[in-house]
This record gives structure tokens, C-alpha cells and sequence, in this order.
């Protein structure tokens, strides 16, 4: 990767904390997930996969209408797609956005996050064209390893710190442990800290 251009950002850039959850949206666990930061009032950033978000376009919409902000993940998660042509990562980046624009027309839509974190400079170029910022983060509780919500809880509640961002998924597997994890963690870190989504930039 080449350390002289635009990087991920890892950190929110305040002393406030962003959650994140990608691979989504998914029918069971992305609703429970948005029942559950409605009741305590916190809003996140949701990390979209294009091919989700054709099936799923209404629980799109819902997110925005709550408040979320909306991230693109790519359109299938390709974990090789930083090393493919930069028309295909580009091609590919472009249809996401535009399937999430078609579930919310006008979507603001200002940050990438790369499949696996695999981060490249043409990916890190691409998202640069395409006006939207690399996102990467600070705090990972692998969950999607499959392990129980307790060693997620912990892991979350130990390294979070002020400014963090918290990678989660709501999609890509069976997500009971994650939403069971954010059923307990979630009043304590929103004690803790002030969550936020991600700032959306005003229309230009």
C-alpha cells in the first residue's frame, strides 16, 4: 500500500466513537440489530454489499430513515477485488452505489470500505475518484470468526477507546452472537462514550 496517499481512516476524529456493521443488509439480523439501536437511540454506519442490497432494498431505506449512515462494501465482497483492474474495481464500486441509490434515491453515500480490509492502491485510488473516503477501523471483535457474544461483549468493552471505530457485521453468516453481543454492550458503551454514525458531507 502506498503510504503516501489517502489511507483508510481508522478513527472518527473526535473523542466520539463510531459503530460499524458490514456484509449486510440481511433479513433476520439487520432488522433486530435496528430494532435494538432504536430502543437505545444510537445510530451506526452500515457497510453495504451491493448484491444485499438488491434483495433487501426496504431495510436500505430504513436505515437512512433512522438515521444511519450508509458505507459501500463493494457489490459481492470480493476479498480480491484491491488487486483486480481498476475499470472493474471501479465498474463494480459505481454499481454498488447505484443499487444503493435505487433503494434510497439521493443516498449520500461518502464512504468505502474494502472487502477483508484488503486494502491496495488501486482501491484506495478508485474510492479517491469516486468521492469517497477509505474506511477502515481501530476495534475488531471478530465476530465474523463465529465465536460467542460474550468474547465479542469483552473484546468491544476493553478496546474501545475515545475516537475508535468498531468493525461488526450484520450480514455474511449467522450474526445471533453479534446482536446478542450489542444487547449487552450497548447501554455501557453508550455511557461510556457518545456514538455516532459516520458524518455524512452535505450535498454539493
Amino acid at each position: 500500500m502506498d503510504a503516501t496517499g489517502p489511507q483508510p481512516r481508522t478513527k472518527t476524529g473526535s473523542k466520539a466513537v463510531a459503530l460499524t456493521f458490514d456484509d449486510g443488509p440481511h433479513p433476520d439480523w439487520t432488522p433486530q440489530l435496528l430494532d435494538l439501536l432504536r430502543a437505545y437511540d444510537v445510530r451506526v454506519t452500515f457497510c453495504l454489499v451491493g448484491e444485499q442490497v438488491r434483495k433487501h432494498p426496504a431495510l436500505v431505506a430504513r436505515m437512512v430513515r433512522e438515521g444511519h449512515t450508509l458505507c459501500n462494501h463493494s457489490w459481492r465482497h470480493d476479498m480480491e477485488l484491491g488487486i483486480r483492474p481498476l475499470d472493474e474495481i471501479r465498474d463494480d464500486l459505481r454499481r454498488t452505489n447505484e443499487e444503493i441509490r435505487r433503494a434510497v434515491p439521493g443516498a449520500r453515500i461518502d464512504y468505502y470500505r474494502q472487502p477483508g480490509g484488503n486494502w491496495t492502491p488501486q482501491a484506495l485510488q478508485v474510492a479517491h475518484e469516486l468521492g469517497m473516503i477509505p474506511l477502515g477501523w481501530d476495534v475488531d471483535p471478530r465476530d465474523w470468526a463465529g465465536g460467542p457474544a460474550t468474547d465479542i461483549t469483552s473484546h468491544v468493552l476493553e478496546h474501545t477507546r475515545p475516537g475508535s471505530i468498531v468493525l461488526m457485521h450484520d450480514g455474511g453468516g449467522d450474526r445471533s452472537p453479534t446482536v446478542d453481543a450489542c444487547r449487552s454492550f450497548l447501554a455501557q458503551l453508550n455511557t461510556a462514550f457518545t456514538l455516532v454514525p459516520l458524518p455524512v458531507h452535505p450535498a454539493p
